[in-house]
């Protein structure tokens, strides 16, 4: 067991400063190589950036193995970088004036509005400018924060929870998609096996690592297993069910959904899963 314990401490550190790449640059070429990305949810590169922020403000109060610290900063730029792709390659809207291709308009059912439309806006800029105020804000609190010693202990452990947590909900959102849409289609393969397996080593490796490794870790690593292992079976359910994306109205019509047009029937409802970029007929 000890010489387990000693190769993971060698290669866990390596793995987890490459999770970034490794998890989801297929799916960065993924969605620019098919120019689309539908049936990839927006809210993950949300949760990945708000949760290596905060854990890149947390470093300094608690810190922790300095190879967190490089993955959490690795992990900015490549969310930046896949955040920049689907934005490029979003679905086409679905008609003149009304709701906006996925996954920029509002799901319906679970979680379908958001005060001001958060993070489901039509435009691209909004989005830089929360990342943008999210770290200035950060920013600015740590160099309050830290000038006050009695109070800066405190904040460093809440906002190193705070992350952790937000980290621990990521794949919660492809969840509630899936569940919705009962198809795993555009969720790509590698990136649930790496997030699988990331999960086992970085547990092993939490719990026998020598350096420091805070509670926080070690508790949202444990949750955020369960989530992954809950979504691999989602996987097996469902497999890449067929999808169809949104976009304008003449392309998604077939010769027999024209004809009965013309005889004064409606076409089929088509409803939008929550936090995902794709639906169903």
């Amino acid at each position: 067991m000890g010489w387990l314990a000693t190769c993971t401490g060698y290669l866990a550190p390596l793995f987890i400063i490459l999770s970034p790449v490794l998890s989801y640059g297929d799916q960065a070429i993924s969605m620019h190589r098919n120019k689309t990305s539908a049936g990839f949810s927006l809210d993950i590169p949300l949760i990945m950036l708000v949760a290596s922020l905060f854990r890149i403000f947390y470093w300094p109060g608690a810190r922790f193995d300095q190879s967190l610290l490089i993955q959490s900063l690795i992990m900015v730029g490549m969310q930046v970088a896949l955040l920049k792709i689907a934005l490029d390659h979003r679905p086409a809207p679905s008609n003149k004036g009304g709701e906006a291709g996925l996954p920029f308009a509002a799901a319906e059912g679970l979680f379908s509005q958001r005060p001001y439309n958060f993070w489901q806006w039509r435009s691209p800029k909004p989005y830089w400018q929360f990342v943008v105020y999210l770290f200035a804000g950060l920013l600015v609190c740590e160099v309050v924060m830290s000038s006050i010693p009695p109070v800066y202990a405190t904040y460093s452990v809440l906002v190193g929870y705070i992350g952790l947590s937000v980290e621990a909900t990521l794949p919660i959102p492809q969840i509630l998609a899936n569940a919705q849409s009962k198809s795993c289609k555009g969720f790509r393969l590698s990136v649930l096996a790496s997030w699988i397996g990331g999960d086992a080593m970085k547990i092993f490796w939490f719990f026998t690592a020598t350096s420091e490794i805070p509670l926080a870790f070690k508790i949202c690593g444990i949750f955020q297993a369960c989530c992954d292992c809950f979504l691999g079976v989602q996987y097996l359910i469902y497999g890449e069910g067929e999808t169809t994306v949104k976009g304008h109205p003449l392309q998604d019509f077939s010769a027999q959904e024209i004809g009965t047009q013309q005889q004064g029937s409606t076409t089929p409802t088509r409803r939008s899963a929550p936090f995902s970029d794709y639906e169903r007929n």
